[in-house]
């Protein structure tokens, strides 16, 4: 179902008068701006009503924020959207950053922690990510990737609220939910509540792959969930506490702003790119199943325009692979994966879009490879969370066979999982 523009709009930020009461002396330009974002709400008959995320539900947090020292876990996605049904062309999309806006307002930001890919999202996958300034705010970051993946207790000491505003593409892997846990737990042993704006996960709407063993524990995989785990962040934020997987098994203490009109089986297409090897909805769409081969010697398609739509390497059958790719530098891949070499693979753009996860591509590309014992690496387990899946491909074991393996211990996690949802 997607979400078409309607006609009839009413004002999101009459509140900046209503609930702020003289708050607002002198309006700049910017609080202007921010105090005239208009919302699109659905009044024809049949029509579906638009999703609404937590950042664009001002009048649901605003009061939460006055007068409190504020912390902002946030990067490139972290948004108000001015019309909630916005173009994919970027030259249409209207929203104001989540940071500018509250600072805009007047409320005070004392500092922004930037997930991996940074705070304006444009550091390649791994790369190491320093403290700094907002050059436009002023604001300092501090980096949640590399050595300072949770935050220090100096770097709360003067906090009172955290929000944590990400959007994330519902994959064990993608570490955006390894920073949400360590951000939960130094907040609740520093006693400051964390304050979620929940957006809608894009592949929310199934459930798969092995549930990671503890022994394989990284920040590629913090828990024992499977790789498409089927929640969005505020719901994996109640399971984390609820599931008592922080420290000493201590409570952060969680308020969410819940999306509306959202359900998991929505289908919803990013607006922003969430990093910058995620370019569209199709990228985001294969990237459970493709990213498997970050873990071997195959290139998913960073140093191209395709990432995670194609694969291929130097040492795929050509026969069998006829696609052919060249990686070069580019944004979010300064080193790519042979670089300026010819890679023989499979270009997946025109595929049909995945309600499950897919080895099948992984599977045919081992047993087309030229060197099978170079095919794995190390990074292959972190990534599946279990040994046993590189053990059953290299033992010839069928996608149909492997999956049924998962059944078990995917039916614990649903169960599980349903304590948790906010959303049908």
């Amino acid at each position: 179902m997607r979400f078409n523009v309607v006609k009839n709009t009413v004002l999101l930020f009459v509140l900046g008068m209503i609930s702020c009461g003289n708050f607002f002396k002198e309006k700049t330009e910017d609080e202007s701006m921010i105090s005239n974002i208009e919302i699109e709400e659905s009044t024809l008959k049949n029509q579906a009503p638009q999703i609404i995320v937590g950042a664009n539900q001002t009048e649901a947090y605003l009061p939460l924020l006055r007068g409190k020292r504020i912390g902002i876990v946030a990067n490139q996605t972290s948004v108000i959207f001015k019309n909630l049904a916005p173009s994919t062309k970027s030259e249409n999309l209207k929203y104001t950053h989540l940071v500018d806006s509250l600072i805009a307002l007047k409320l005070s930001v004392k500092t922004v922690f930037a997930p991996e890919h940074g705070f304006r999202g444009t550091a390649d996958a791994g790369e190491h990510i320093k403290d700094g300034i907002d050059t436009k705010t002023g604001v300092p970051i501090v980096s949640l990737y590399g050595d300072n993946k949770k935050p220090k207790p100096e770097q709360l000491k003067n906090i009172d609220i955290m929000i944590f505003d990400i959007q994330d593409v519902g994959a064990r892997f993608y570490t955006y939910i390894s920073s949400l846990h360590y951000v939960m737990e130094a907040c609740a042993e520093a006693k400051i509540p964390v304050l979620i704006f929940d957006r809608p996960n894009p592949n929310g709407h199934y459930i798969d792959g092995p549930v990671l063993e503890m022994e394989h524990k990284s920040f590629v995989g913090m828990h024992p969930i499977p790789v498409v785990h089927g929640m969005t962040i505020g719901e994996y934020a109640k399971m984390i506490n609820g599931e008592n997987w922080l420290k000493n098994s201590i409570q952060c203490e969680l308020k969410i702003i819940a999306i509306k009109n959202y359900s998991h089986q929505m289908s919803y297409s990013l607006p922003i790119k969430p990093s910058p090897n995620l370019p569209n909805d199709k990228s985001i769409n294969l990237y459970a199943s493709l990213c498997f081969f970050e873990g071997t010697n195959v290139s998913v398609g960073r140093g191209t325009n395709t990432q995670f739509q194609v694969f291929g390497s130097p040492f795929l059958d050509k026969n069998t692979f006829n696609y052919t790719f060249t990686p070069k530098p580019n944004e979010g891949a300064k080193q790519p994966l042979y670089q300026d070499k010819i890679c023989y693979g499979m270009n997946l753009e025109d595929a049909k879009n995945l309600k499950s996860i897919n080895l099948n591509w992984l599977i045919s590309a081992y047993k087309n490879t030229k060197n099978k014992t170079d095919f794995f690496n190390a990074f292959f387990t972190k990534l599946a969370g279990t040994k046993k899946l590189q053990q059953q491909i290299e033992t010839g074991v069928t996608e149909t066979l492997i999956k049924a393996s998962w059944q078990q211990d995917l039916e614990t996690f649903k169960r599980n999982r349903q304590t948790y949802l906010i959303y049908k």
